[in-house]
This record gives C-alpha cells, structure tokens and sequence, in this order.
C-alpha cells in the first residue's frame, strides 16, 4: 500500500508540476468581462502583457479564455522568445497548452541571421518551427527568398521552402520548386527542376537535383544538369562549378555544345576553364563538328580545346579515328585550327576517301572557313594513295611519291598532284565489260590525277615517263606492290561507333622534326606542272 501510495503521491506531483509549467501570467490597465459578447473571455485593454515559458507577448487589448488556456491579442501585436527572436504582427492567437502561436497581417519575424516576413505565420514552439502557406519572404546578409510555402527550423536555421522559389542576390537569380536553404551559412539544396541565372553576365545553370553555396559561389549539380555560358553549353550527369575561379568539372555523358561554330564536344569526363576559355575531356572523348548534315566525329584518348571564338585550337591525343560518311582517318593525334580551317595529323596517319587509302609521314587538311566543307588536302614525305582493284581481291592501283597535293569537290576527292619521283599502278579495265585489259606501271617526276567516285579517271604524266603496260598474264609479280605498300583496312572506321575500337597501343614514334616544303617550293612544283602540260602522256 506504501508504495501505490508513494508512486500515486508522485504521478500526481508530476501533473500538477505540468500543468503550473502550463500556466500563463498576464497584465492590463483594463481588465473586465463580458459575457454576452465574449463568453468565457477576459477582455484585456491597454498595456497587455502576456508571459508562457519563455515567451512574452505585448498588445493593445487581448482576450484571454482561462479554462482554454488560450490567449488572442490585438494591435501592435509583439512577440520575443528569449534574447534572440522577435515578431510583429496585427493580430496573433497562443495556445499555452500546445505552445502553438498563429500571426497574421504584416507579420515580420527577425533572429540573428534572418528577417521573415508574410501575411500569415505558424509558430510551433514545441519544435521551434516556423511556417507559412500563403507567400513568404525571407532576407538574410547574403540572400532575399521568396516562396509560397516555407518552413523555418530555428535551432539549425533551416528553411525549406517549395512552390515559386526564388533566391535573389547581387550576383544569381534562383528559380526552383523546392529548396532547403540554411540562413547561417548561405547553403542551398536543390530539389526538382532549378535555374540560376548570373545577373552580371546573364549566364544560367539548370539541374534538377543538386548543392549551392551562395556565399562562395561553389555549386554541385546533378539529374540532367546543364550549364549555359554565353558560347557553350555543358551538359553532364553531374556538374561542378566554381564562379569565382570561372572552372567547371563533369562527369559522365558529357556534351559541350559551342553554339557560335557548330561543334560538340563529349567524354565522360571533362574540365573546363572559363577565364582561359579551355575545356579538357577524357574517357571516350570525342569532338563532333557539324557540317549540314554530315557531321564529323574525331575521337581519342584525350580532347583539348583552347581560344576564344573563331581563333579556337583543338587537340587530340593518342589513338585518333576520324569518321565522316565520306571520310574516315586514324594517326596518334591531330590538330585543328577553326580559326584558318586547318588540320594536321600526326604519327603514321592515314585517310579514307572512299576507295581511296592516303599514307605519309605528315598529313594535312584545309576546310574552307565558311561551308567547313574539305577543300584540299596535302601529304608530305613518302605519300602513298592505295585503292583496291573494283573486282580483285588482291590487286590494287598504286600511286606513290615524295608529296601530294589534292583538291576536293563536294567532299570528294576531285583532283591529285604527284610532286616528286612519283610511281604508279594501275589496273586498266574495259568500260563496257570491266576485263582487265592491260596493267600500267609508270615512273615519273610528278603525275596528275583526275577521280570519279573514288576512282582514277585520268592520269597525267608530267615530263616524259618511264614505264610499261603489261597484258594481265605476263605482269610480274614483284611488281605488283609498290615499295612502302601497306594496306590498312582493318583499322578503318566503318561507322560513327567504331571509332571508340582500338588496340590501346600508343604510337611513341618520334615526331620527325623536319618542316613540310615550303610554300614556294610546292608553287614552282605546281608552275612546272602547268608549263609541261603540252608534253603530256596520257596512259594507253
């Protein structure tokens, strides 16, 4: 009996020591009752001071329903918990048994790192969380937030707040639908569809899931996250960005779209250096220029592309394919000038053009600045153009020599000029019946081309050739491969996919630091070429 006795003594102290916790005081200059307008209410006039645990609470008149423990007030409504938090509202109605406060007209709350203000405001004590559904604003040193719905947590600053977001500075504009920002750091978290817009240059970041430090200008972006600067545009899975610096990282699916000169850039990883204008990719890199309809894809291990616009440079390293429709390549790198349309491949290149497989030590491409259509095309040191015979399986034609210069039409390989002990092979079929015939083999200083679709139409010896036509039954075998003759089919890319194969081999040859002829020394080679025309033999 003691003890039911002791423990009924104790459930009872606890609940009388709840219920005096519960307990408000209040004062007035006026105090009265009026039952018959407000039943059950003390009618408090002038002065009106209301404190409950922690809280006080100031107001013109007030009406206090004692059995309820509920308090309302009127008029200049002003309400401080502890030293840090204040409010101002029109009106306000405090639950004292459920600690749960309700303000409404003009309502502006202020703590150590933010001002709020909004129509009409919830305060739970009991979770020290603040929340609004009918339009809210909050100002901070850094920030001013807008939002339909908002929900505040004093005691780790937390603002989460959903429906027509928006963060505005001196320097972003943020548009979500739901953020969780904390007021004492500047951190956001963003959650669905967001757009920041640089209010200086007018630069935007789109995500739909990622971080946001608005005090350092630091941002981490995922879910479809894209960057668009002013030239490009950075796509990527997941997106790093530092404002201050001006360098952006990505990772996986990677596109960089430079919208002035019609060239993307992909990988699964890539960097980007927006002060130097510079991006870097790696892991399946791969540079796309757009060309009407028929777009070009380089790939290889590694993408650099520096300089401003219409003076942009753009490298490739190591295991390079080309792929375009109508043709394809593959060196150890290659180097790209947009500015001047010019192109040098490096380390044992070769070129593609429909039939047609183009060899030497250096090749180089100049694309016409306007239409980025293929207008010629340069091979220096030990040039070798190789095409299989239309109906043999081992026979080929043949045309090597020192250095090559060709001119394309349409994108097709039109015209090629042979400077320098030029040879050739060449398999002469009848065009009715397509027999071969006859088998050409010719040697001379410098040979002139003409091709059809990929096929040597008319050949041009300048100066007097040495040679012979052999019928197909008496050509000796040993001359049917040129020296140097290598064909390199199976490394030719088939499509736009097969540029992602290679052997993994890097090609250390060194670079021959020899320079390409000189520029007049390839027009005297051209200018003999147009005086010797009247000696020309033309292949039997």
């Amino acid at each position: 009996m003691k003890r039911l006795l002791v423990s009924f003594l104790m459930f009872f102290t606890l609940i009388s020591f709840s219920q005096e916790k519960k307990k408000l005081t209040y004062k007035a200059e006026i105090q009265e009752v009026n039952d018959e307008k407000f039943p059950g209410a003390n009618i408090l006039i002038g002065n009106v001071k209301m404190i409950h645990d922690g809280v006080e609470l100031t107001c013109q008149q007030a009406l206090y329903y004692q059995k309820q423990n509920f308090f309302k007030a009127f008029g200049n409504v002003f309400i401080k918990q502890g030293d840090t938090i204040t409010q101002t509202s029109d009106y306000a109605d405090y639950d004292a048994n459920s600690k749960q406060a309700l303000s409404w007209g003009k309502v502006v709350l202020k703590d150590p790192t933010m001002t709020l203000t909004t129509d009409t405001l919830q305060f739970d004590r009991i979770n020290q969380k603040l929340y609004y559904r009918t339009n809210g604003t909050i100002k901070d040193a850094t920030n001013t937030l807008k939002s339909r719905v908002g929900n505040y947590y004093l005691e780790t600053k937390k603002f989460i707040a959903t429906t027509r977001v928006t963060v505005v500075n001196p320097e972003h504009h943020l548009e979500t639908n739901h953020l969780d920002y904390y007021t004492d750091t500047g951190l956001a978290y963003l959650y669905g569809p967001s757009t920041i817009t640089n209010q200086q240059n007018k630069n935007k970041i789109y995500c739909e899931r990622g971080f946001y430090n608005t005090k350092t200008d630091i941002s981490h972006f995922l879910k479809n996250a894209k960057i668009f600067l002013k030239e490009r545009t950075i796509e990527g899975d997941s997106l790093y960005y530092d404002k201050r610096r001006g360098f952006a990282s990505a990772t996986n699916n990677i596109c960089v779209i430079d919208t002035v000169e019609n060239f993307v850039s992909k990988g699964n990883y890539a960097e980007f250096f927006e002060k130097k204008d510079s991006l870097f990719i790696i892991k399946k890199a791969v540079a796309i220029s757009i060309i009407e309809k028929d777009s070009m894809f380089v790939h290889g291990d590694t993408l650099l592309v520096t300089g401003k616009q219409d003076k942009r440079i753009i490298r490739t390293y190591h295991n390079v394919k080309i792929f375009k429709s109508d043709l394809q390549g593959k060196c150890d790198s290659i180097y790209t000038n947009q500015e001047t349309g010019f192109t040098k491949m490096y380390r044992n290149p070769v070129i593609w053009s429909e039939q047609n497989q183009i060899t030497g030590d250096s090749i180089f491409l100049l694309s016409n600045k306007e239409t980025k259509k293929l207008d010629s095309l340069k091979v220096f040191d030990n040039s070798f153009i190789i095409s299989k015979d239309s109906l043999s399986i081992n026979d080929f034609n043949q045309i090597k020599g020192r250095n090559m210069l060709g001119k394309f039409e349409k994108n097709k390989l039109r015209m090629l000029h042979v400077l320098g002990n030029a040879e050739s092979v060449y398999y002469n079929r009848n065009e009715q019946t397509q027999i071969l015939e006859t088998i050409t083999v010719e040697i001379s200083s410098n040979i002139e081309f003409v091709l059809d679709n990929g096929e040597i139409e008319t050949i041009k010896y300048i100066t007097k050739s040495d040679g012979k036509t052999y019928p197909p039954s008496k050509f000796p075998d040993d001359l049917r491969k040129l020296k140097g003759f290598i064909w390199r089919e199976e490394e030719q890319p088939k499509t736009k996919d097969d540029i992602f194969i290679n052997n993994g081999q890097r090609d250390t040859t060194p670079v021959r630091k020899g320079n390409p002829p000189k520029k007049e020394d390839v027009r005297n080679q051209k200018n003999a070429v147009k005086k010797d025309k009247k000696t020309d033999l033309i292949s039997n």
